[in-house]
């Protein structure tokens, strides 16, 4: 609780940290409601003044953002996070101040022929208020980017920062409320039983970010009030090379993709198929390029720590898991520095994996890349085609035939072709999975119409047209209707 919430009542037996907490969440949601309800349609200008305010603010505790988001991973690059989330948060507010205006006008709609001189519409309104449950990945842009869709739409909003981010979760709760008043944006803190207490509120929609299996969990407690949902989930994002493919500009932009917040992005490439013969040569690249942007590890403030203990244990899991059923292991560490004490892992390429090693099946997050060799692409359709559908999928290959025959024979949320990562940054495609990788879309007009209700509206004028075919059903006009609409 901060100090502007905290109550002096502390006299009755439920008045426990934890109950205290929860009611203050139960109570934040009744004051946005409340608020949104004396003012339900905000004006266009009124929304774009909301996104101006939120930018003011970014902009402002920018180097606070990066620094906090430093300290909860023990180290990562300030540069990478202005680039990776706060530029493309700002970019997501002018794309949607410029927009917002032309989404919000009525949609004209047909009126059928028996129904004539009626009109009908669609009109546009705000949703109400939508829970926001930020990861601990890419916890600015993860929070604030599903907040500008939001605001834009014309709703209040509630966000729950995960508690991984804890430096970052103080920082951008004073932001917001330097921007707005809780009663229309409430950064929400701590963990365990608050996150569970947030997942149950009553909200109007909720935005989670985070993994398939905890996503099943906000579901299900969302279902509780009929809260519909939009779920960002992870997968196995694969790579698919053609042979015509030239090597050295593939390993270039995979190990971008890749090493981007070393390896801990939801759309990050997981896995790998190259032409069979090609590891090698791929190889020789991925490292020169790895060597090149990071000459060394250990105290290099732009390679990005493992989150905590918890994560960077899971990763050496895999990789023991791996090494223990044949995988041939390739670290690139061009010093031969010792990382575990700083919680980094060194790039590592794996070649001779199998689908029953751990590092096949579960989501990787991490700077670890296995490789495997193809003969037909079909084949690898098919692999593709047998697991769960991917948030993304890669193909290199600049011959557009050949793409669209993959594309069209796969389903994933995103479909890159000879690029990696970087559609999240675009403002005007929408994001999202499909799927075991998520359900809902936001970004781009899909993020202010999946947040706003889609309300039909019909009007009929003094003529009455259906008093002409009311009961009897004997007259000339039902028997034209039958000869001429009925067939």
């Amino acid at each position: 609780m901060n100090s502007q919430t905290k109550t002096t009542s502390m006299t009755t037996p439920d008045s426990t940290p934890h109950n205290l907490d929860a009611q203050r969440l139960h109570d934040v949601l009744a004051l946005q409601k409340y608020a949104y309800q004396r003012y339900p349609l905000p004006t266009a200008k009124e929304r774009i003044d909301r996104l101006a305010r939120l930018k003011r603010v970014l902009v402002k505790y920018q180097d606070q953002f990066a620094e906090a988001i430093n300290e909860d991973y023990g180290n990562r690059s300030m540069g990478e996070t202005k680039i990776g989330e706060l530029l493309t948060c700002l970019e997501h507010i002018k794309y949607y101040s410029k927009n917002l205006s032309g989404w919000m006008k009525p949609s004209k709609r047909q009126v059928g022929i028996i129904h004539q001189p009626a009109k009908a519409w669609v009109q546009y309104q705000p949703l109400g208020v939508v829970g926001i449950i930020a990861p601990w990945n890419y916890p600015l842009l993860l929070s604030v980017g599903p907040l500008i869709c939001a605001l834009a739409a014309g709703n209040h909003a509630m966000i729950k920062i995960s508690s991984a981010s804890m430096h970052f979760g103080r920082v951008l709760e004073n932001a917001i409320a330097e921007a707005f008043p809780q009663e229309l944006v409430a950064v929400i803190t701590g963990g365990g039983a608050i996150s569970d207490t947030f997942s149950h509120l009553a909200f109007d929609k909720m935005i989670f970010t985070g993994s398939t299996n905890v996503g099943k969990t906000v579901m299900a407690a969302a279902a509780e009030n009929l809260v519909p949902v939009i779920l960002e989930l992870g997968g196995k994002s694969p790579v698919l090379v053609h042979p015509s493919s030239d090597m050295a500009d593939v390993a270039e932009r995979i190990a971008v993709g890749k090493l981007w917040n070393a390896g801990q992005t939801c759309v990050a490439p997981d896995y790998m198929f190259l032409p069979k013969g090609k590891t090698a040569e791929f190889l020789n690249h991925y490292e020169q390029y790895i060597k090149q942007m990071y000459p060394s590890l250990r105290d290099n403030q732009d390679y990005t720590s493992i989150i905590n203990d918890k994560q960077y244990n899971r990763l050496q899991g895999y990789l023991d898991n791996a090494r223990e059923q044949g995988a041939q292991l390739i670290e690139i560490n061009p010093q031969n520095e010792l990382l575990d004490d700083v919680r980094k892992v060194a790039p590592t390429v794996l070649t001779g994996v199998t689908t029953e090693m751990r590092i096949m099946k579960e989501e990787i997050f991490g700077p670890l890349l296995p490789i495997m060799e193809y003969e037909q692409i079909d084949d690898v359709i098919e692999f593709i085609n047998s697991r769960p559908r991917p948030l993304a999928l890669y193909y290199f290959d600049f011959d557009q035939a050949r793409a669209d025959y993959v594309a069209q024979r796969t389903h994933s949320g995103h479909f890159g072709q000879n690029m990696v990562l970087t559609h999240v940054a675009q403002d005007d495609l929408p994001f999202g999975g499909v799927g075991a990788s998520g359900m809902g879309k936001y970004h781009g007009p899909e993020g202010f119409f999946s947040l706003s209700h889609e309300r039909s509206v019909m009007s009929n004028p003094k003529l009455y047209s259906l008093k002409y075919i009311l009961p009897p059903f004997n007259k000339p006009i039902h028997r034209l209707i039958s000869k001429m609409l009925l067939r």
